[in-house]
């Protein structure tokens, strides 16, 4: 055994010395990303256009590969572009030079004003990167950099990838790559120097060519001619004679119904500061050759006036102040509050002392009986009625959070009916008087879920944001609430209809709180409507009394009623007819045999005398006494608010599917239909079902021709077959119903309970609830500004943005509590939308296109102003010659002069002389921001018998900043 054994152990000892290194799996790995992609072999794009950089689509694609266990991220680069022709792809040479390699010389997209560094720096547009995964990584010492360029250059050769492929060393912020491109028989190194300090010598163009030629190294004498690029970037940032036209609002004045400089009901726009904080002008000479320009430590001939090309960008300043954007932020922070408005104004605000309103407490738990409103602790009308006596008692005036001027004037705005010759009519300000209620913008609530442009909910958040931003913040909020609360239990208590809401029942499209206001208003109108009704029928039997048709006891209860009309119809109604019928009424129904129509059938109900009819139905009758059929006065089905719809159908649904549950259910939806069948009997003494069904639901009552036994062909009709199922709710409801007109039945809607409880809702709501509320009508007004001050302006990219906006803004505002990070994302669109145009006005009041006299010049400069916003550089047109090139170099001069301490207001003198043009220009312009220059040329290298290849040489020089980034091409065949 110990024999066999011994092989096997031998195999275990066996070593590999072919195992793949660290550095072998990741030439590897790298490889297989190229080949991945198939970024294999020669692939010839078409010629470059002008521009294409720019407006062109640049994409990505990345991956991740690690050398040991550091970690490296390779991502392509590539402009997208559509394929050249198969033909010409069969013509490529297979020794053709790469078409990176040719696009070193290509001189259509220098200096873009967006792009990539690397495309920037050397005019690729395909590349491949490796870079350490994690931000703080970074590749340092020389010798790792070796190694990682050498394990490139493997994988170039290996697959045969002509994509230039670059390795970032350093520390990210550096932007440092080392690279290298191979084709057939030729390779391009690229090489970067970076400086914080700059040579003194190659500050200039000569300094610069001297170490391009220095680089390339090239054997030929002459060498062939540089051709060069140069762009010198100048930075105007004093606007001094342009002041920002944005005024601040001044907080203090109150004058003729304003606050705060800004009417009730408009909200402010504009920055606060100047939104473009720089402006950059480019000078280019796009094409010029060594020898023909002089430019050393010296002298220099790069005058930026003669600069053949200009173009501008301009900073934007970073977040600037935006009056609306801060206006509506302010307002959704209050979403975020937790107290209630007693903790906010202090909770001695509603204490109570003694006994004062006990009667009042009991008063309403009678009234709310058996159904009483969830009320913690005091009443609302308890705590309402002292409201403003014990604020005044426990906080001085002084102390207010809200001065009573500005109150006053903002409680006038909202209620313009307390002001009115006939105070308090009731008058309803709907939409009828707005003659944009048909148009788009008017109709965006819809959309947004929040309320009309002209209603009282849309005022009240346009108020709340006013206070909240100018006027004592969240305790002004919460001091306008409760005045408000205490508006609407006033309009209750006294039967004043509510200003700025449409008649009818609760929109459901609009916010909750608007529906709650709409619900509090039906109240007020059905109150109304009952009370007017009851004038009148008083009125009668106080006639009836002093005819003496009544008697002593009976007048008296009659004055004792009219006594209470002089006081509050509201205390008598609401005692009197929430639950039960007035004492004549009843009396009345018994005297009309209300209780033997059950028990003695047609007859007995046909003797009643009919009450409560509206109108003759053409020419229907009751199929059995041929009286003709009348329509009855029926009680109108109870308002909905979407919180009471919810409740309700929560209600039902928890009763389950069981017949019992059913049924249920079914009496419970039948509280209209058997209050419309009493009226019906009331009105049609001796009818049936069958006449209220013809009435009612007339496809229910079946009608068929047949022959009676005479020939004749009559109408026979009958139930329908839902009608005649056993138990049938609607025979049971009118097997129960008794002939009671509708101004004897049972309310449907109790408005008194329903006004009660909005009355306590409203009271309830915390300063937070309450911006919840309104924060759609505040973005709805927010969203109308936007866009009226965008028509002034017709900026065609905001235009889209609004768009987008709107739809943002009505998919997340639809559902209730929307989150808050969707709301914060509308505030920041409609914020940077304000912003642009700020910008937009910002550009016009420094270009002064308002004073251009020539209509052809003021709609090139509106154009060019248009293009700046849109725009990452614009090109002017005519250079410094151009109108707006002269506008351009007037800012600059003036600028000059105010660094200088000379008199901004003196108009810059050129003369024809070209020495004093040479003399000005110094003064003219800054010393550059920023200097970049190409150098270009097609050199054989490394012998003068190589291939004549591309070399290029970008350089850029800033401040703290000296760039020099080379790429150098070599022929490897011959050399």
């Amino acid at each position: 055994m110990a024999a066999d054994s011994e092989p096997e152990s031998e195999v275990f000892e066996i070593t590999d010395f072919t195992t793949a290194s660290e550095w072998e799996r990741f030439i590897s790995k790298v490889e297989e990303v190229l080949n991945d992609w198939k970024l294999i072999g020669n692939s010839m794009g078409k010629p470059l256009e002008k521009g294409i950089f720019t407006s062109g689509t640049w994409e990505e694609k990345s991956d991740e590969i690690s050398f040991a266990d550091f970690k490296f991220s390779i991502t392509h680069h590539f402009l997208v572009q559509e394929s050249s022709d198969k033909e010409g792809k069969e013509e490529v040479l297979e020794d053709a030079i790469p078409q990176s390699i040719q696009d070193l010389l290509c001189m259509n997209n220098d200096f873009p004003p967006r792009a990539h560094c690397l495309v920037r720096w050397y005019g690729l547009r395909e590349f491949v990167v490796i870079a350490p995964a994690a931000n703080n990584d970074a590749v340092l010492s020389e010798s790792k950099c070796n190694l990682l360029l050498s394990s490139v250059s493997i994988a170039l050769g290996n697959t045969g990838c002509q994509v230039p492929l670059f390795v970032q060393i350093h520390q990210k912020w550096r932007r440092m790559y080392v690279g290298e491109c191979q084709g057939p028989g030729v390779r391009t190194d690229f090489e970067m120097v970076h400086l914080r300090k700059v040579p003194n010598q190659y500050t200039h163009l000569s300094g610069l060519l001297d170490i391009f030629k220095s680089k390339i190294g090239c054997p030929l004498t002459p060498l062939p001619p540089v051709s060069i690029a140069i762009r010198f970037t100048y930075v105007l940032q004093d606007w001094l004679q342009y002041f920002w036209p944005q005024q601040p609002p001044d907080i203090d004045a109150i004058v003729g119904g304003e606050v705060g400089g800004l009417e009730f009901g408009k909200l402010p726009f504009g920055a606060c500061e100047d939104p473009i904080s720089e402006l950059h002008l480019a000078t280019t000479w796009p094409h010029l050759t060594e020898g023909i320009i002089v430019d050393n430590d010296v002298y220099s001939d790069l005058d930026p006036i003669q600069a053949p090309h200009w173009s501008v960008r301009v900073r934007k300043a970073d977040n600037p102040q935006c009056l609306l954007g801060d206006f509506v932020t302010e307002f959704f922070k209050i979403c975020r509050r937790k107290e209630s408005t007693d903790e906010i104004l202090g909770r001695s605000t509603f204490e109570e002392e003694g006994r004062e309103t006990v009667d009042i407490t009991h008063a309403l738990s009678k009234l709310t009986e058996p159904a009483p409103v969830p009320i913690h602790k005091l009443s609302v009308t308890n705590m309402v009625h002292s409201a403003k006596k014990k604020i005044r008692k426990h906080r001085g005036v002084e102390e207010s959070p809200l001065n009573n001027d500005v109150l006053n004037a903002i409680l006038l705005f909202l209620f313009p009916d307390a002001a009115s010759d006939k105070p308090l009519d009731g008058f309803t300000s709907t939409g009828n008087n707005n003659p944009s209620s048909d148009n788009e913008e008017y109709n965006l609530y819809n959309q947004f879920k929040s309320a009309p442009s002209d209603s009282l909910t849309y005022k009240l958040a346009l108020c709340l944001c006013m206070i909240n931003f100018y006027h004592g913040g969240v305790k002004g909020v919460a001091h306008l609430w409760q005045e408000f609360v205490l508006e609407m239990r006033f309009r209750w208590e006294n039967n004043f209809l509510i200003p700025g809401l449409a008649n009818g029942v609760p929109n459901l499209r609009c916010c909750l709180l608007h529906q709650k206001l709409q619900m509090l208003n039906c109240c007020i109108e059905r109150k109304r409507a009952r009370d007017e009704g009851k004038k009148s029928t008083l009125s009668d039997y106080t006639s009836s009394a002093s005819a003496g048709d009544s008697g002593p006891d009976h007048l008296k209860d009659t004055d004792k009623e009219k006594g209470e009309v002089g006081k509050s119809w509201d205390s008598w109604s609401d005692s009197e007819e929430e639950y039960f019928e007035c004492l004549s009424d009843t009396e009345e129904l018994k005297g009309n045999g209300q209780e033997n129509g059950k028990k003695g059938g047609a007859k007995e109900l046909s003797s009643l005398k009919p009450e409560g009819r509206l109108h003759q139905h053409g020419k229907l009758t009751l199929l059995h006494t041929g009286e003709p059929l009348y329509i009855p006065v029926t009680q109108e089905p109870a308002p909905m608010t979407e919180d009471l719809l919810e409740e309700q159908s929560e209600v039902l649904a928890k009763l389950g599917t069981s017949a019992e549950g059913a049924h249920l259910r079914a009496r419970m939806q039948s509280a209209c239909l058997l209050s419309d069948m009493e009226s019906f009997k009331a009105a049609n003494p001796g009818c049936f079902l069958e006449d209220f069904v013809r009435w009612y639901s007339p496809r229910d009552y079946v009608e068929e021709e047949v022959v009676d036994e005479k020939g004749n062909v009559i109408l026979k009709g009958e139930l329908s077959a839902r009608m005649k199922i056993p138990s049938n709710m609607w025979v049971e409801a009118w097997e129960t119903a008794k002939p009671v007109p509708a101004r004897r039945q049972r309310r449907l809607f109790d408005d008194t309970r329903e006004a009660e409880k909005v009355l306590h809702y409203l009271a309830v709501q915390k300063p937070a609830d309450l911006a919840r509320h309104l924060l759609p009508c505040v973005i709805h007004a927010a969203v109308l500004k936007v866009k009226e001050e965008e028509t002034l302006e017709n900026i065609s990219s905001v235009k889209k943005i609004i768009k987008q906006i709107i739809s943002h803004s009505s998919k997340v505002l639809r559902f209730p509590n929307p989150e808050d990070k969707k709301l914060e994302e509308i505030i920041h669109q409609i914020t940077n939308v304000e912003a642009t145009i700020a910008r937009a006005r910002s550009l016009k009041a420094k270009f002064g296109t308002e004073k251009c006299e020539k209509e052809e010049e003021r709609e090139d400069l509106e154009k060019f102003v248009s293009c700046l916003l849109e725009q990452p550089e614009v090109s002017v047109i005519g250079a410094g010659r151009g109108h707006a090139g002269s506008i351009i170099h007037k800012l600059f001069v003036n600028a000059q002069r105010a660094a200088s301490m000379a008199p901004v207001e003196e108009e810059p003198k050129r003369t024809s002389s070209s020495e004093e043009r040479r003399q000005n220009s110094g003064s003219d312009f800054p010393a550059p921001a920023g200097r970049e220059l190409i150098l270009r040329t097609t050199v054989p290298r490394p012998a003068p018998y190589s291939k004549a290849l591309p070399q290029r040489m970008y350089s850029v020089l800033t401040k703290e900043d000296f760039r020099l980034a080379g790429a150098f091409s070599a022929d490897t065949s011959f050399f």
